[in-house]
């Protein structure tokens, strides 16, 4: 007989070990490391296993395997940590083992959504009757937004894309900025609406949608704009857009993956002037909120159009007027927005707009420091996104693969505007102005050694 509780208190041990020494492990895991996951393989067991031998196997050669993307120095991907409440609720959720999709499978899981939604809704100053669906992260949350402009633009138009499919419908116009980010063309292709049948805007240095070259728009538009850059973590000019869009009828779709969170900080709100204006959008909450992954969240300003898109029905489902599953592409799903809701309520207004607040500081803290070293900074620091250059583009590549080697930090590379640079993101709730020197240390001593070897 497997002793539940005695399992659970061994992978509580387990966890809070992990989570107590990860911060002074390497941020990568080492090659052996890798290497040592081959432990984990060979022929499927013929018996059955016991379930402590399990876990211990599971963390003997898995843990150090991982990347420790919830520490303090890991700076890529806009990935940030998980709170202390946040986690906690995620493993007693994960005892609770709820499908979350109708009010009649979890009561609790509908209920704190509908809190989580309506908190979130005051927080980004959306409206509080929006349609809030709680996915899996900003690709599906800008899936389900695009898939709600979509029914509303094609049901206006006299046209049931559910029933009818897009085959001989009415056009739909799609139109994107130039540094559109890839989960927006991803989301379209899934709709049906084309990676590469999208009209592209240019984008200004910064990134930002040169809204005066919006093409001809009408009610049959679909605009898409961002709310903070993932490069440079620029705002386009959301007020703008949505006057015209909405002369014309368009809809406009924000991806705000980790953007929209500027509004709960009171020196970053103004980036988010015009953004409330907008019809449909999308945010992670794995990002900026630090909850465990995988956490996204889409708004839609006309539910009715949520629910038309994501509506399910059959003979066996007693389902009531909302239900949770109207407002996601998953019918059945984990109780996601219970660390949401710890999340918030561990932090408060005042604890969300601190930490947003100091990521900030603390990503202009990094610029400073590699102007200082007589680096250039690509990109105007209005957020938690920074970019280095540190010379050409092979010099800056070899400086990034150190970096990751060395492992004090993990900073990843991108392309921008023709330029190869290092890409910096500050999305974690415990990094300290220690962590971000001891990297910059180590980014510009590695970036020292390879100058030198470039110019012998």
């Amino acid at each position: 007989m497997i002793d539940s509780q005695e399992l659970l208190f061994d992978v509580a041990r387990r966890a809070a070990h992990y989570t107590s020494e990860a911060q002074k492990r390497r941020v990568a895991p080492s090659d052996e490391a890798v290497a040592s996951l081959a432990r984990l393989g060979g022929p499927m067991p013929h018996n059955p296993s016991d379930p402590a031998a399990i876990i211990a196997l599971l963390d003997e050669f898995g843990s150090p395997a991982t990347v420790i993307s919830t520490g303090p120095r890991y700076f890529g991907f806009v990935i940030g940590g998980a709170s202390p409440a946040s986690l906690a609720a995620n493993w007693l959720a994960g005892a609770w083992d709820q499908n979350a999709g109708m009010v009649i499978t979890s009561p609790v899981a509908a209920k704190i959504e509908e809190i989580a939604a309506g908190w979130m809704c005051e927080i980004f100053g959306l409206p509080s009757d929006c349609g809030v669906g709680f996915v899996t992260g900003a690709t599906m949350a800008n899936f389900t937004g695009l898939a709600a402009a979509r029914h509303f633009l094609l049901q206006r138009a006299g046209w049931d894309v559910e029933e009818q499919g897009l085959f001989g419908g009415p056009p739909i116009t799609v139109v994107v900025g130039d540094e559109v980010h890839v989960s927006v063309l991803k989301a379209l292709s899934m709709l049906g609406l084309g990676r590469s049948r999208v009209k592209t805007v240019p984008a200004d240095g910064q990134g930002r949608f040169r809204h005066d070259q919006l093409p001809p728009v009408d009610d049959r538009t679909i605009i898409c704009i961002q709310a903070g850059n993932v490069n440079t973590g620029a705002f386009d000019p959301a007020g703008e857009i949505c006057r015209h869009a909405h002369e014309a009828g368009a809809w406009v779709h924000v991806d705000g993956a980790f953007g929209l969170w500027a509004a709960a900080a009171p020196s970053r709100a103004h980036l988010m002037q015009g953004v409330s204006d907008a019809d449909s959008w999308a945010t992670d909450c794995h990002k900026w909120l630090n909850v465990p992954y995988d956490s996204g969240i889409a708004f839609v300003r006309d539910a009715g159009s949520l629910r038309g898109a994501m509506m399910v029905t059959a003979a066996y489902l007693k389902t009531g007027n909302v239900e949770p599953c109207y407002h996601t592409p998953e019918a059945s799903r984990r109780a996601r927005g219970v660390e949401v809701w710890a999340a918030l309520r561990e932090l408060g207004r005042l604890g969300l707009a601190e930490m947003i607040e100091r990521n900030c500081r603390l990503a202009r803290r990094f610029g400073d420091g590699f102007k200082k070293a007589g680096y250039r900074v690509l990109n105007d620091v209005v957020l938690n996104q920074v970019m280095v250059s540190f010379g050409d583009a092979d010099t800056t590549r070899r400086v990034i693969s150190e970096v990751q080697k060395d492992g004090t930090c993990w900073c990843g590379g991108t392309e921008w505007q023709g330029q190869t640079a290092m890409r910096i993101s500050v999305s974690n709730a415990t990094t300290t102005e220690e962590d971000v020197d001891l990297s910059l240390e180590a980014i510009t001593r590695i970036a020292q050694k390879a100058v030198l070897l470039r110019t012998t």
